[in-house]
């Protein structure tokens, strides 16, 4: 349970605003993993998802109970703030910090607070995250669709609101985590070299497969080349959100690697829109984001790339053929379109589904009320003809009472005067 001097240091911006789960830490794989819990219910949390988020009042409460280890920030595209994840950088025992980790603390100069393990910082700013990629080693930056643990470990000596820092947000990004290699296309008879050298967006990926940079080289080479390099180079722009940028570039991945899982895993990993919401498990099958991505973008794609039938008509037509070369080109351009036709598709109709949803529920809501309404309306008739009937008596027992009081005083007249 989170101390009232933790939650009394947390800046009033976070906690004014409903995006708030829980985290309970769950062994995956044989490491420890926090999984999102919505406060109340305990049911898994989605960081895309804003009815498994609650207020900071209810997290904190329901983090209080053995159903949950902890409460979330969930970042949004609504809100300004943009949180950095150093990790492994801070020893628990010592305290002592590594010198990158000071370096962006010290020019960040906003709230920050040490993790629930005690080996990272979480950094949190207002600002907007550069394009490219988000990640590099153990520097993370994220602004969107992901949730910070929070600790109200308030790190001394850095400030207790969220500060506004995009010019070092910037600098930090180009320094630390933008991809430093050239981005100009490789010069004439030097492809084998930059194929063999070259592992754009990855750090974590020394070693070169071959295929996947055959594939990757057919990518970038096709009709829709350019859109599949900034994607693949982590740029989210003409998507409402990441989500939908990663199935983009999966849909992608999907046809040129025929549908292979394994593959599409290996180079997304490469790419840079990469982050670690790619790992966690999003579903109560246990599937991660990540897997479920890459099964719904197979499933989207109704064409794949085939390099058996594509060689095999090749080296049947002459290859001084201008036409025939012509010809595969407009057939490889009709290809891709389809494909991202297909995809388009499929976003829209689940925008469509969604929505339908949405007007369901409501339509269903309107009724229950005119439901109610008629309910009400038939019990105020019913209580308005109660109180009618109710004035009725009272009325006709007023007038027998005065009818029997004049009967009354007759008689007395009577019988007075014949005593006299």
């Amino acid at each position: 349970m989170m101390s009232e001097s933790a939650v009394s240091v947390l800046p009033e911006e976070l906690r004014e605003r409903d995006q708030w789960v829980c985290w309970k830490e769950e062994p995956r794989d044989g490491k420890p993993t926090k999984i999102p819990v919505t406060p109340g219910s305990g049911a898994f949390a989605s960081s895309t998802d804003p009815e498994t988020w609650a207020s900071f009042e209810t997290a904190l409460e329901y983090a209080g109970t053995e159903n949950a280890d902890g409460i979330g920030f969930v970042f949004t595209d609504d809100d300004p703030i943009v949180g950095v994840d150093l990790d492994d950088c801070r020893s628990p025992e010592s305290g002592d910090v590594d010198d990158t980790a000071l370096d962006i603390i010290e020019r960040l100069d906003s709230y920050t607070e040490i993790s629930p393990s005690g080996t990272e910082f979480h950094v949190l700013i207002k600002g907007e995250l550069p394009d490219g990629r988000n990640r590099r080693g153990s520097i993370e930056l994220y602004d969107t669709a992901r949730f910070f643990t929070v600790t109200g470990d308030h790190l001394e000596d850095t400030p207790p609101r969220v500060a506004r820092r995009q010019d070092a947000l910037i600098a930090i990004h180009r320094e630390y985590v933008q991809d430093t290699e050239p981005d100009s296309e490789h010069e004439s008879g030097n492809r084998r070299t930059r194929d063999e050298t070259e592992t754009r967006g990855s750090a974590a990926h020394t070693d070169v497969d071959l295929e996947d940079e055959d594939r990757l080289e057919r990518t970038r080479n096709a009709s829709n080349g350019e859109k599949f390099e900034r994607l693949w180079r982590g740029s989210t722009a003409g998507y409402e959100s990441q989500s939908e940028a990663d199935m983009a570039l999966c849909c992608l991945l999907a046809f040129w690697t025929g549908g292979d899982q394994q593959q599409m895993d290996r180079l997304f990993r490469k790419s840079g829109l990469l982050r670690d919401k790619w790992d966690e498990v999003h579903y109560a099958d246990g599937s991660t984001y990540g897997e479920k991505t890459i099964e719904r973008a197979i499933a989207s794609t109704s064409e794949f790339y085939d390099p058996d039938t594509r060689e095999t008509a090749t080296e049947s037509a002459p290859r001084t053929s201008e036409p025939s070369t012509t010809a595969s080109r407009d057939e490889s351009k009709r290809t891709q379109n389809r494909a991202y036709l297909v995809e388009k598709n499929r976003l829209l109709t689940d925008r469509i589904d969604e929505l339908e949803t949405t007007l369901e529920q409501k339509t269903e809501r309107i009724n229950r009320l005119e439901a109610t309404i008629e309910d009400l309306e038939t019990e105020l008739a019913e209580r308005n003809r109660e109180i009618e009937q109710t004035r009725e008596e009272q009325a006709e027992t007023m007038s027998d009472c005065d009818t029997a009081s004049e009967t009354a005083s007759l008689w007395g007249r009577l019988f007075g005067g014949s005593s006299k």
